[in-house]
């Protein structure tokens, strides 16, 4: 039996989360996990889910479970650092008696909870593919060569010292940030070092199911979803902050 209902990687921007969502979605097992809780495409998804513009924010929760479970009851979802607290915000007035409790109230809303937690040990890397993405608007490729993520800005990369030292700032902020919520709330996630991922994407798939105590049902092949997007701008952007 698996030994959670619901799990949430818990990341931030460029360390390859999308393509760990799609690596869980293709085992058929670990539920169907995208960003459900993104505050800006809460709409987007209430309308794909038939919700009324009067629904609560109970209602939505129940909706990203239906749409989140894979036949075997289990629940994906992705959070970055910032939507944690929209969450649990929201939650609060839903269950009045856990307000302030973090994990309780995720418990409550989504049963019995566990969490990986994926960072990236090359910061200014992931700052580099982070500036780049919002640049252009694309935040992933698909096997298949499409691009998507955002809407296309049709800019060119340009390199930007000063916001790769902000967001290699904002990431460390973030990491901190996950650090001490683990800690405050006894939280003991489940560790996946984007390096890792990148080298041997189905051994990091295999270890979450692990954790989560399910098995990858027998002839079923844990599939990417997503192409690596790192090239040699990236590098390049990379050894000149570097020297500079």
């Amino acid at each position: 039996m698996p030994t959670a209902d619901s799990y949430f990687v818990c990341a931030t921007p460029r360390t390859g989360s999308t393509l760990l969502l799609g690596l869980l979605e293709s085992t058929g097992v670990a539920g169907r996990p995208q960003a459900y809780f993104r505050e800006p495409d809460e709409s987007l998804w209430a309308e794909r889910w038939g919700l009324p513009g009067t629904a609560g924010y109970g209602e939505f929760a129940r909706a990203a479970l239906a749409a989140g479970r894979t036949e075997n009851g289990v629940f994906g979802a992705k959070l970055m650092w910032g939507t944690m607290d929209h969450v649990v915000a929201r939650l609060g007035p839903v269950h009045p008696g856990l307000a302030g409790q973090d994990v309780r109230l995720l418990e409550r809303a989504f049963g019995r909870t566990r969490f990986v937690y994926l960072r990236r040990d090359d910061v200014l890397a992931q700052a580099v593919s982070w500036l780049r993405a919002e640049q252009t608007g694309t935040w992933y490729v698909d096997v298949s060569g499409e691009s998507g993520g955002a809407e296309p800005t049709g800019q060119e990369p340009g390199y930007d010292a000063a916001g790769i030292g902000a967001l290699v700032e904002q990431i460390g902020e973030h990491n901190a940030a996950w650090e001490r919520w683990f800690a405050s709330w006894g939280v003991r996630p489940h560790r996946v070092r984007y390096e890792d991922l990148d080298a041997d994407p189905a051994g990091v798939t295999r270890e979450i199911l692990g954790f989560l105590g399910l098995d990858l049902p027998q002839g079923r092949a844990i599939v990417a979803g997503h192409r690596r997007q790192a090239d040699e701008l990236n590098a390049a952007w990379i050894e000149r902050y570097r020297q500079e």
